[in-house]
């Protein structure tokens, strides 16, 4: 199916019975891992630990917004930890577990890789994300926590798996994101779901083609109406990308790489000025005018990137026409939770926003609308197949969190780095698969190694899995 903004998926345009084809075009870094034994991605999984119980559960994100998935196993109490029966009783589901996360900071927006032409690269990155979870920090199972990685390489990360004879299993988000949204839903009625993720999520087709595949699983004989869309410049804010969001600015600046004002599908409207309801405090917003017009517009802050893109994506289903309320929406990024009450704040604004009288945008916003975070789903799709595979740890003690963060390597030359030292644009994506370069290394999450601003926020956000990083800090 086309992926287009706004699309109606039909019961009956999909047979039933289609087939998940294999991928052909196998990249070279998994033989590269597998056989080229003068490789330095070769690894002998012949000695992969036997005994799986006591291993980490090994999770990634393109940045820190993996850990709102964390944050979910952390203090998910979903089940009897004795029966397995799907019954809280007062013990988080993962007490026991160790977790090593990583986020790949120093290649991050994995977004932006589609739209260079990259696509190959990325699902280069990708396998390396999990390969340091393999390797570096053996873990029982591989949890990918970023959509778009989700979306461009879980089914290489399942070959490698595979191919590797470890018997470890990887689960991804995306699935686990349109289980939630759609099983409790009526079959014979006709929905609305709104898909808010990066531009290469987005440009994958992954959510659509998963909805279509799990509506048909699920048996719906009602239409379903999905409207995508790409949030530009919306996780990369959320890390303090300095191309998208830099608070020590005090007016424009030439590299900003945000959306921009114009005439296009996802550019700032200046006559949807007054929806967006911007935060102009604190340099928030620069704005450019020449008297009552406006010139031009740069977001900087993260609050704003949100209420931007959640207002564009219910005014692109207003204007398409369809009169079926938006029911939910599905957040495609693990960045986009941290802004959940800017997002409901925007849900409410625009029920009450009237022009000329009328509240345009009430009836297309279902009263019992909500957002769907697939990170709970996600731990649970986890839980399940640990207690399956009789892999739950059997430790008596409360678990541990090792955080780690990519950097870049320390030799890198300065012409491929930007003034705070992280990777240049044109370096980041202008780098080539299938050769065996170092431009970034792994290392703890620290003060050193990422911002206080940063870890300010994951204070506040996913305090409980800060709360186990910050231990692990001080030994």
């Amino acid at each position: 199916m086309k992926t287009v903004a706004v699309s109606t998926v039909l019961l009956m345009s999909l047979s039933c019975n289609s087939k998940k084809t294999e991928r052909s075009n196998e990249i070279p870094i998994i033989s590269k891992i597998l056989y080229d034994t003068s490789s330095m991605f070769y690894t002998d999984f012949s000695k992969y630990p036997k005994e799986r119980k006591p291993l980490s559960i090994g999770i990634f994100d393109s940045g820190t917004g993996g850990l709102t998935v964390l944050e979910k196993f952390i203090i998910c109490d979903e089940y009897n930890n004795l029966t397995g029966e799907m019954q809280p009783d007062g013990i988080p589901d993962f007490a026991n577990e160790n977790f090593d996360y990583l986020g790949d900071i120093a290649n991050m927006p994995y977004g932006n890789y589609a739209q260079e032409n990259k696509t190959e690269y990325l699902r280069e990155l990708v396998i390396k994300d999990a390969l340091f979870l393999l390797r570096e920090k053996p873990s029982k199972i591989i949890v990918v926590a970023c959509n778009t990685a989700t979306a461009y390489g879980l089914e290489d990360i399942s070959a490698l798996l595979e191919k590797s004879d470890t018997g470890i299993r990887v689960i991804g988000v995306i699935n686990a994101g349109v289980n939630a949204t759609l099983s409790p839903l009526d079959r014979n009625a006709d929905y609305a779901i709104g898909v808010l993720a990066t531009a290469g999520t987005i440009a994958s087709n992954a959510y659509e083609k998963t909805i279509l595949k799990t509506r048909d699983e699920m048996g719906f004989k009602g239409n379903i109406t999905v409207v995508n869309q790409p949030g530009t410049g919306f996780a990369e804010s959320v890390d303090g990308e300095k191309d998208y969001t830099d608070h020590n600015l005090t007016a424009m600046c030439d590299s900003y790489r945000g959306p921009k004002c114009g005439r296009g599908e996802n550019s700032i409207k200046p006559h949807l000025m007054d929806v967006y309801g911007f935060d102009t405090e604190n340099g928030a917003l620069f704005i450019k005018q020449a008297g009552d017009s406006l010139l031009s517009v740069q977001l900087n802050s993260s609050e704003n990137y949100a209420r931007f893109h959640l207002v564009s994506l219910i005014e692109k289903y207003r204007l398409s026409g369809n009169a079926v309320p938006l029911k939910r929406i599905i957040l495609g990024c693990t960045h986009y939770p941290y802004l959940l009450n800017t997002l409901n704040e925007v849900i409410s604004e625009l029920r009450n926003y009237a022009k000329n009288g009328e509240y345009i945008y009430r009836s297309i916003i279902a009263d019992d609308f909500e957002f769907i975070d697939p990170a709970l789903f996600t731990a649970k799709e986890c839980y399940e197949a640990l207690r399956d595979g009789k892999q739950l740890s059997l430790q008596s003690i409360r678990g541990k969190v090792n955080a780690f963060v990519s950097v870049p390597y320390p030799d890198l030359s300065a012409d491929k780095l930007n003034k705070d030292g992280s990777l240049s644009y044109e370096f980041k994506y202008g780098r080539n698969p299938a050769t065996e370069d170092v431009s970034t290394v792994t290392v703890p999450l620290s003060p050193e190694t990422v911002s206080g601003e940063v870890l300010q926020r994951l204070e506040k956000l996913v305090p409980h899995s800060y709360a186990l990083i910050k231990e692990t800090m001080k030994q």
